[in-house]
Formats: structure tokens, sequence, C-alpha cells
């Protein structure tokens, strides 16, 4: 083919590998406009129809409409600035369809009713405004009241999702079990059980200078022992049950009596709720972070511990 030469639709046609009816297609809406006719009113096409036609078929492959790609090849739109609408508006399409994949990926996983996956598929359509909304309420119903206790700050700030604008599957699936977990008064009112004891200590804390919170004693002293396979009711876990409940004795500023490891097994056991470390796992997947050690087997081991020393 050169400058000079007309070519037909069926030279065309076996020049861009497209069929006869495709290209009579975008020659009859002007996409392709023919050069000339032949005396029998064929139509005939110079050497820049191929090149027409391969953009063309690029753009339709990439997903523009024929409107705006018959813009592009009359020069009336910038190709650049047509790639970058619709590179963006793919993208909006893409995090779409990823957020109702990992709805119907968590839907079949967790074999939900109607009624959950309703509430599923609007959890994970809220926008970064209304999801900072609802985690706001959750925080707000456990702290409210607590939050002049000065360690709740950076508390709040730990237990607080931020899904990225741009989330794994997993990241929305994560999320949206965390959100329902928010939701939930029972898990709402174990929290703030939790956040209560703990001001409590902190109050003490605050007046005799900084201490570690119990659970985290506790993870110390019975860490250890539970790695070295001490059984937690047999004599050589006495002295590390005694370490943690002088501990907790100081803390509170109490006696180290009967009453007070009854408070303490209670104490670990709220700590140890599955749905708290449920919570944490979910928020790890959400802010990409790693995932946090499950602290399960050392309360077990120290309530164990605590409770077959204690008279009920």
């Amino acid at each position: 083919m050169d400058g000079d030469t007309l070519y037909s639709i069926g030279d065309l046609a076996r020049r861009t590998g497209l069929t006869v009816k495709t290209i009579r297609f975008y020659s009859d809406r002007g996409i392709v406009a023919p050069t000339d006719r032949s005396p029998a009113g064929y139509r005939l096409y110079n050497i820049d129809a191929v090149a027409r036609l391969d953009l063309v078929r690029t753009l339709r492959e990439l997903g523009l409409d024929l409107p705006t790609i018959r813009k592009v090849v009359d020069r009336e739109l910038s190709l650049p600035e047509v790639a970058a609408a619709h590179a963006e508006a793919l993208a909006v399409q893409i995090r779409v369809l990823g957020l109702r994949r990992a709805v119907l990926t968590a839907v079949a996983e967790r074999g939900s009713t109607p009624e959950e996956t309703e509430l599923m598929h609007r959890l994970a359509q809220l926008s970064k405004d209304e999801r900072r909304r609802l985690i706001g309420d959750f925080l707000d119903a456990v702290f409210g009241g607590l939050d002049a206790v000065p360690a709740f700050a950076g508390v709040m700030r730990s237990m607080t999702p931020e899904l990225p604008d741009d989330p794994e599957a997993e990241q929305v699936q994560a999320w949206v079990e965390l959100a329902e977990m928010s939701m939930d008064p029972d898990f709402r009112a174990t929290v703030r059980r939790m956040a209560e004891d703990q001001a409590v200590e902190q109050a003490r804390s605050d007046v005799m200078g900084p201490r570690r919170d119990i659970a985290a004693a506790v993870r110390d002293q019975a860490g250890p022992a539970l790695t070295a396979g001490i059984d937690p009711a047999s004599p050589r876990a006495d002295p590390i049950v005694a370490a943690f409940t002088a501990y907790y004795a100081d803390l509170l500023g109490r006696p180290d009596d009967v009453e007070l490891r009854r408070r303490l097994a209670t104490r670990l056991e709220s700590v140890n709720d599955p749905r708290r470390e449920r919570y944490l796992r979910l928020l790890a997947v959400v802010n990409g972070w790693s995932a946090p050690e499950s602290l399960a087997p050392v309360f077990d081991w120290s309530v164990q511990a605590l409770r077959v020393r204690t008279p009920q």
C-alpha cells in the first residue's frame, strides 16, 4: 500500500485483520470515512484508513465508546486526556467489582442469610466518612467518659481501622466482619467492662507511678511457664501465680487475698474473650499490620492456675 493508492473494504480487511462488516460499520458512523468511490459506487480508502482502523480497534479493546473514539481519531479530543479519564473510570469499576467479590466470597464462606448478606453489602459500600462515624460510635460507646485517662487516647487510635482506598478483597471482608462486631451490643458491653477495669488500674498507676497493665504483667509471668510446659495446677506454678497476684494487689492497693484472686480471674477471662482477639486480628488485616500474637493460651493457663487455688 502507498500514499496514492485507494483501496477497497476487502483490501482493508486483509490489511487490518478486521472483517468487512466491521469496517463498513465504522465507515457508516463516520469514524473511518471513505476517501472516494469507485465508478460502481464502492467505497475506497487511502493508506491513512489503516492507521485509523488500528487505533479504533485498540481503543475499542480498551473499552472506549464509539462517540469518544470518533472524537479522538478526528482530533477533537486529546488521547492522553481521554485515556486518563477512562483509566479513572475503570479504577472505580474495579473497586466496585472488588467490593462485590469480597461480599460474595464472605457470603459463600459463612453461609450467610439474605439479611446478613444485605448488611454485609451495605457495610462494604460505606464511604470513608461513614466508616469513620460507625467506628467512632463504637469507640465512644466503649471509652466514653473514660477518655480522660491518658493511655486511652493511644488505645483508641490502635483500635481504629483505616480501610485503604484500593483495598484487597481480604481487607474488605475483614472490614465487614469488624464493622458487624462493632455494632454488636454484647461485644460493646464486654469491651466497655475491659476499659472500665483498665481505667481503675490506670488511675492507681497515675498516683503510684507508671505501671504495666495486668494483662501485660500476667503475659510476662505466665508466658515462660506455659512455654516450659509447667502444669498450672502443679506446685511449680505456685511462685508464678504468687508473682502476678502480688503485682495485681499492688496495682489496686489491696491485699492479695481470695477475693482479689477471684477478681483477677474474672478480669483475665474478660480480656481473653475470643471476640476481642478476633477484632484485633481483623484490625490488623484491614490496616495491613502484622498479625498480633495470640495471648489466649497464656490467659487460659493463668485463669486455670488461679481457679485451682481459689476456693469457690
